[in-house]
C-alpha cells in the first residue's frame, strides 16, 4: 500500500501540470510580497486581512507541496542532502511560525520574500544556471583578481592625473576606483573623459587611458566571465543529460574521436 502511494507521490511530483500550478503559486507569492508594500489608507483592515488569508493559502500550498516532495522520495535521508530541499524547507517552517504581530515582523516579511527563490528548486533549468555559475566561481575568482589589479593600477594612474581637474572623481583611489566602475558601465564616461581631456591641467590624449581601460575591463574581462560561466554550463548540461539519459550515445564525444580519426589520417598520409 505504502509502494502504491509512494509510485502516485512520484507520479504527482513528476507531472507538467502540477509543477507549472507550483510555479504559479510561486509567482502569486511574489505579486503578495509587491501589494503588501502598498497600503490603502481608506480600507486600511480590509486588504491587510485579505493578503492575509491569501498568504496564509500560499504557505499551506508551500507546506502540501514540500510533503509531497519528501514522501515521494524513496531514500527520506537523501532528500535532505540536497541544499535546494533544506532551504526549501527551512522558508516554509519559518513562513508558518506567527510572527506577524511581534518584534519579529520585519524578519517574517523578509522570509517571504525569499520564497520567490523557491522557483529555481523547482525549474531545472534555473537550478542549472545556479549551479554552472557557483561552480564557475573558482575560475571567475582568478579573472576577477586580474580585473581588480587592473582597476587598482589605473585608479592609481587616474587619482595621480585627475586629482587637481575634479577631486570629486579623482580624490583618492578609491572614489577613483568607482569613477572607473561608472566609465566601465558606460554610465556617462564620455562626461568624464572630455572633462580631462578639455581642462587646462589636463591632456588632450587622456582618451587613450580611457579606451584602454574599457578595452581591458569591458571588452576583454567581461568577455572571459562570460566564456567562462557558458562553458561550464555546457558541461553541466552534459551532466545532467549523462545521468537522465546513460543509455543515449554522447554525441560530442564521437564527434569529437572522428575529428581525432580524421586529423590522424592526415598525418599518416604526410
Amino acid at each position: 500500500m505504502l509502494v502504491i502511494w509512494q509510485q502516485r507521490l512520484e507520479a504527482l511530483k513528476a507531472n507538467r501540470l502540477f509543477e507549472f500550478f507550483a510555479v504559479s503559486v510561486i509567482i502569486i507569492s511574489a505579486l503578495l510580497i509587491g501589494a503588501q508594500t502598498y497600503t490603502d489608507p481608506s480600507q486600511p483592515e480590509q486588504g491587510s486581512e485579505f493578503l492575509k488569508v491569501l498568504d496564509l493559502g500560499v504557505t499551506l500550498f508551500f507546506l502540501v507541496e514540500i510533503l509531497i516532495r519528501f514522501f515521494a522520495e524513496r531514500d527520506k535521508k537523501a532528500f535532505f542532502k540536497n541544499a535546494w530541499n533544506v532551504f526549501d524547507t527551512l522558508i516554509i517552517v519559518i513562513s508558518l511560525i506567527p510572527i506577524d504581530n511581534s518584534e519579529m515582523a520585519v524578519l517574517g516579511r523578509l522570509i517571504r520574500i525569499f520564497r520567490v527563490l523557491r522557483m529555481i528548486s523547482i525549474i531545472p533549468e534555473l537550478r542549472l544556471i545556479l549551479n554552472s555559475l557557483f561552480k564557475a566561481l573558482p575560475q571567475l575568482g582568478y579573472v576577477m583578481l586580474l580585473m581588480f589589479i587592473i582597476f587598482y593600477i589605473y585608479a592609481a594612474i587616474g587619482s595621480t592625473l585627475f586629482e587637481s581637474i575634479n577631486p570629486v572623481l579623482w580624490g583618492n583611489i578609491s572614489v577613483s576606483m568607482l569613477t572607473l566602475f561608472r566609465v566601465m558601465t558606460f554610465e556617462d564616461w564620455t562626461d568624464v573623459m572630455y572633462e580631462t581631456m578639455e581642462h587646462e591641467n589636463g591632456s588632450a590624449y587622456s582618451w587613450i587611458f580611457y579606451l584602454s581601460f574599457i578595452f581591458f575591463t569591458t571588452f576583454a574581462f567581461l568577455n572571459m566571465v562570460i566564456g567562462i560561466v557558458v562553458n561550464v554550463m555546457e558541461d553541466e548540461r552534459q551532466k545532467l543529460h549523462d545521468e537522465e539519459f546513460p543509455d543515449e550515445p554522447d554525441l560530442t564525444k564521437i564527434q569529437q574521436e572522428i575529428q581525432e580519426l580524421k586529423q590522424l589520417i592526415v598525418d599518416m598520409k604526410k
